[in-house]
Formats: structure tokens, sequence, C-alpha cells
């Protein structure tokens, strides 16, 4: 199958580009993980990708799907996941960005996103990140009162040929109550820093833009580097420090140890 056969991106065997995870957890929380997968359909091979790249940064935001996971289980919040790559569509991006079908990421080249075609840019559109969108705004109509977005996302210790010594990173888009109030309560002595290592103006908030501005919803994009969830223990850790600022920020009540 080409990507001439616009429509068909997706097989059945595929299966949805959105996963829900712990669908009827308590927490008035929902979480979302854009980037957590590495998948790519096998209608579009490989997208080019040399095989040193294939399961790189660029490919999936390494770590953030175990961590969205544990924060799931540990404050008992839904969360939506994501199931293909960033590669075919990046779902932190509207479709007509020209990072949401990127053809370089970093120093990394995706041959497979050159020269596509209106009705393939179509194609992904309609069948990865509509849907996907589709589910989020789902899942927070399933809430009995207006609940909090908060996105997972990491990123690497070097971008650029450039060391980055922020290892967590709280943004924020046109509301800034929630990265500020976690700030605040960042009893870590982990760097944590607020817009760092990206910021709106990089174009980075595109879900949160959509699904909690747009409702008048609490929010924030947490980014992770991804040095820190290099190990089930560093999850963990991480996990219990991000849901600990939550749960103080929000004024909730912990409900997972």
């Amino acid at each position: 199958m080409t990507e001439a056969n616009a429509g068909q991106i997706l097989t059945p065997e595929d299966g949805h580009p959105a996963e829900i995870v712990n669908a009827g957890g308590r927490a008035p929380i929902c979480l979302v993980c854009e980037h957590a997968s590495a998948f790519i359909p096998p209608s579009l091979g490989t997208l080019g990708l040399a095989e040193e790249h294939r399961f790189s940064h660029a490919v999936w935001d390494i770590g953030a799907e175990l961590l969205a996971r544990d924060l799931s289980r540990r404050l008992d919040a839904p969360l939506v996941v994501a199931r293909v790559s960033r590669l075919v569509y990046d779902l932190n991006r509207p479709p007509e960005a020209p990072g949401s079908m990127p053809v370089q990421s970093g120093e990394i080249p995706v041959p497979g996103n050159r020269d596509l075609s209106e009705s393939d840019r179509a194609a992904r559109t309609a069948e990865v990140y509509e849907p996907f969108h589709a589910t989020v705004s789902d899942v927070l109509d399933g809430f009995d009162a207006p609940p909090t977005l908060v996105t997972v996302h990491s990123f690497t210790p070097v971008w650029d040929g450039k060391d980055r010594k922020t290892q967590i990173g709280l943004l924020h888009d046109a509301d800034a109550r929630l990265a500020e109030a976690m700030l605040e309560n960042a009893d870590t002595p982990l760097l944590t820093e607020l817009n760092e290592p990206y910021s709106a103006s990089d174009g980075v908030t595109h879900t949160l833009r959509r699904h909690a501005i747009a409702r008048g919803l609490d929010n924030v994009m947490i980014e992770v580097r991804n040095d820190l969830l290099g190990s089930e223990a560093e999850v963990t850790q991480t996990s219990s420090l991000l849901a600990e600022m939550l749960v103080t920020s929000l004024d909730l009540e912990a409900t997972a140890a």
C-alpha cells in the first residue's frame, strides 16, 4: 500500500490512533500524551528513516508514555495516549503547521515526508489527527465538572549541539496559573523552569490551546528531560514528584501511592 491510496494510511489491523487508559479514573484531571508512540503504519514503510534513527527522539518522546501511564495510575486520572509516531503526524500541531508532518527533526531527515501532496496531508489529518483529538474531546466531555488538562512530553539532554540544563519544564499558553503554581510547589533539587526548553512561541501548545484554552480549563504542558526516564525506578521517582506538584497545586487529595 502506498500513500497514493489516500484515506488508507491506517488499516483495521493498525487500530485507532488513540488509546484511552483508565477511562473511569476519578481524579478531575485528563492526561494526554501526544508523542507516546514510535509506530509507523506499514503503509508508509519507515518514512525513509535511517536504521539508527528509527527509534530516536525524532520518532517519539522517549519515556513519556511510561511516565504518563504511571501518572494516570498514581493520580487515578484518565489518559489519552497516541498510538502513531509524531513523524506520521505530530498531534501537538494543527494541520496547517509545516511541522505537523516534518521533513526534518533536528539533524534527522524524514525523506518520506518530503513533497507530500494535498491529498497525502489530508489523509493523515483525517485518519490520525482528527480521530485523536476527537477522542480527547470525548474524554473531556465525560467529566462531571470541568477537569484540568495535563499533557506529558519528554525532551533530549542535547539539541542542535547544545546541552540543556533544564530537567523539568512547565509550559503554558495563554493561561499560566497552573504552570506557575507547580513551579512554586516544585520541592525538588531538579532544575525546574517555566517555558523551557520550549514555549508557546515555538508552536508547542496546540493541544492546550485547542482543548483547554478554548474551554477555560486549568492546564499545563509537562516536559521532562529523558535522561530522567531511563529506568523504571527513574520513571517512578519522576512520576511521584510530578503527581505531588499537581496534587498540591490543584488542592486535590492524593489517590494513589
